[in-house]
């Protein structure tokens, strides 16, 4: 599967002071470990698993399970006999064994410049002790579901880490979601306790979260399933009458007097004044390996979302393991992801995997673009950071505003890029590589879901060479295979399925309250096999692409296209800055290819430009994939987290104006401009 030697030629390698001390430092070494890791997972992860505190250890077989719905249900099991506490690792065993009490754990950055607060984890553990017993005092007890609704603030950490303390689930909401996702995800959950906060700036735009908040409570009452209590954080508003003058984190500078907050005494509850005097020790519920720590919900074909639930063992040592080897983490480290904690990026990438490994990370409330084109690069010196982890769609907005507002600033503390959330086109890796990196830095292409708990896909910086665009080999214990439609494992260059073969400690367990789902989803449509829904190719040297969603593959008279291909082909043109790609039903084809393009500032529309773009298609993947129609779009239908909504698009090029629910679109303005602009041949 991995390849013997890997192309010296159209790859970019790693700096060789990267490689000194680096973890996994050549790929020599990556094939060695990687073997062990399948030939021999109990003594690969067992070793790992030493850099851990267990209050019991293992005494049954390392992963057990069944992939086979042909021979009963399927269950993954990992670590049997283990107790231990994902909290106590992040927080207790780095202060008292690793003697890092005084280092910094987080370093807040607010929406506005100069909104800043340091928390080390000293602090943060006494935040998250007292909160604990703010949640053990309002009757949460051990397997309780507690559902989180809050800015990117460090008071959302401490909530996910106290619920962890006691052995609650915490099932956090992405703060840009409507009352109507919150009611649904606080009821498939059965949550009894909502945590939230009044309010938050993203960029010039307000949030009134608790209003958000309240309308869902009473969508829950209406249905006759109350949430008993909401606790609610002061960020912005001024102070409740009942509450302290102090409290442990100072809200934003930018406060909001004149924000109203309901408040309901029969309900609500002042975070600052439940805090105020709880005790600083809180002992940790020592948690079975599989009792579960969170459940995620993400987007199901059905429309109805899938509660992910994710259990502590497994998911502890592959959060940690894949931060430590993919971003190389070096104990001087200064990381920085942008996502949303909201987001399984942010539950990994920014409070287990960085906490376990005693890192000190930035946490962003704010935008990319507020309050201007260089605030990351602002961010990345003010901090020194070192790894710096992004989304394409991010990379591609920035890139539509040139290289001036990056070259603002120095960014020479860089040293590890990555890329998160979709494939990225080979020209924004460029962009990313030459502009942001200076050419000095690797960029770590990640392929991973909700599900799977962390990186499934990756390079390692020091010891992966890079090609632009691909995900690139597998990470340790997990093992790919394309299928066919058939269900046939196909061998060498070839383009299908992606599917994986055996579990590693990370993957989900279970659809939460639904495991006919998780099988039905994941299990029954190649028996054996986890399937991603993603499909993926491999060329001549061995490396995975992702071709994107299964369901985002179009037929087109027999030949099944992928819309990320065909979208970065559009992109390489120096015109373009953003694209997507939709099929709309086609008499003779089946389906033909309706393209949506985003052109850079000052670029004006015209059909020349229209027939290079239909070319350039043409010229990168053949003449089946040209483009039938080709539409300028000056915006693009975004969810609040930046994910272009597709569904919205295939109806605009239906000409079908009833476009469903769109509560998460972050500018509906953009709605008209399209059915404006729709190509005039599409009728």
């Amino acid at each position: 599967m991995i390849p013997d030697k890997v192309p010296q030629e159209d790859v970019y390698h790693a700096p060789q002071d990267l490689v000194k001390g680096a973890h996994v430092p050549n790929f020599e070494k990556y094939k060695e470990l990687y073997l062990k890791s399948i030939q021999s997972p109990e003594e690969f992860w067992g070793d790992i698993a030493k850099d851990f505190f267990w209050k019991t250890k293992h005494t049954g077989k390392f992963l057990d399970y069944n992939f086979d719905v042909t021979k009963g249900n399927i269950y993954i099991q990992c670590m049997e006999g283990a107790t231990t506490n994902i909290c106590y690792n992040a927080l207790d065993w780095n202060i008292h064994q690793r003697n890092l009490g005084d280092k910094v754990a987080f370093y807040w950055e607010g929406n506005e410049p100069g909104d800043e607060l340091k928390v080390t984890y000293r602090e943060l553990l006494h935040q998250v002790c007292k909160f604990a017993n703010v949640l053990k005092s309002v009757g949460v007890r051990k397997g309780d579901r507690v559902s989180i609704y809050m800015p990117m603030v460090v008071e959302l950490v401490v909530a996910m880490l106290a619920c962890a303390r006691i052995g609650a689930v915490h099932s956090i909401v992405f703060a840009g979601f409507s009352a109507e996702s919150l009611f649904e995800r606080i009821m498939d959950s059965q949550c009894s306790l909502l945590i939230t906060a009044d309010g938050f700036y993203r960029g010039d735009k307000l949030i009134s979260l608790k209003l958000i908040a309240d309308d869902a409570l009473q969508r829950c009452r209406d249905k006759g399933v109350p949430v008993e209590k909401c606790i609610m954080l002061k960020h912005l508003s001024k102070e409740q009458p009942d509450s302290p003058a102090a409290s442990p984190s100072p809200p934003a500078k930018r406060p909001c007097p004149d924000l109203q907050v309901p408040w309901n005494p029969e309900v609500d509850l002042c975070w600052h004044t439940l805090v105020d005097g709880a005790s600083e020790e809180c002992e940790p519920e020592w948690c079975a390996s599989e009792d579960p720590l969170f459940i995620l919900y993400t987007s199901g074909s059905t429309g109805k979302p899938k509660g992910v639930l994710h259990t502590v063992s497994g998911y502890m040592l592959y959060a940690a393991t894949t931060f430590k080897l993919v971003f190389d983490y070096q104990p001087d480290d200064v990381y920085w992801c942008t996502a949303d904690i909201g987001w399984i990026t942010g539950h990994s990438y920014i409070t287990y995997g960085p906490l376990t490994n005693g890192a000190t990370s930035v946490l962003f409330e704010g935008l990319p673009t507020y309050p201007d084109m260089s605030r990351m690069w602002e961010i990345v010196d003010k901090y020194q950071v070192t790894k710096f982890y992004t989304a394409p769609t991010a990379i591609r907005l920035l890139m539509k505003y040139g290289s001036a507002p990056v070259q603002k600033f120095r960014r020479d503390s860089l040293k590890v890029l990555g890329t998160v959330g979709e494939p990225i086109n080979p020209e924004a890796w460029q962009w990313y590589y030459s502009v942001v990196g200076e050419k000095k830095c690797p960029v770590v292409d990640t392929f991973w879901q909700t599900e799977t708990g962390g990186h499934v896909l990756t390079p390692l910086p020091a010891a992966t060479p890079m090609k632009p665009g691909s995900a690139t080999f597998p990470f340790f214990g997990v093992v790919p295979a394309i299928l066919n439609e058939s269900g046939e494992e196909l061998e060498g260059p070839s383009e299908g399925y992606l599917v994986f073969k055996q579990p590693w400690p990370g993957i989900m367990r279970t659809v939460y309250g639904n495991h006919q789902r998780f099988e039905a989803t994941y299990f029954q449509k190649f028996p054996g096999y986890y399937v991603t829904g993603d499909g993926c190719r491999r060329d001549q040297d061995g490396y995975f692409w992702i071709t994107g969603r299964i369901d985002d593959m179009l037929n087109v008279s027999g030949h099944l296209l992928s819309t990320a291909e065909v979208e970065s082909a559009l992109v390489e043109h120096p015109a373009v800055s953003e694209a997507a790609v939709v099929g709309r039903p086609h008499p003779v084809k089946g389906e033909s290819l309706y393209c949506f393009v985003t052109l850079i500032d000052g670029v004006a529309y015209s059909t020349t430009l229209e027939t290079e773009l239909k070319q350039q298609v043409r010229e990168k993947i053949g003449a089946i994939a040209t483009p039938d129609y080709m539409q300028n779009a000056p915006g693009l239908p975004k969810t609040r987290s930046g994910k272009i909504m597709r569904r919205v698009l295939r109806k605009i090029a239906r000409n079908e104006r009833d476009l469903g629910d769109v509560s998460t679109l972050a500018d509906s303005s953009v709605i008209d401009q399209l059915f404006n602009n729709r190509c005039p041949t599409a009728v």
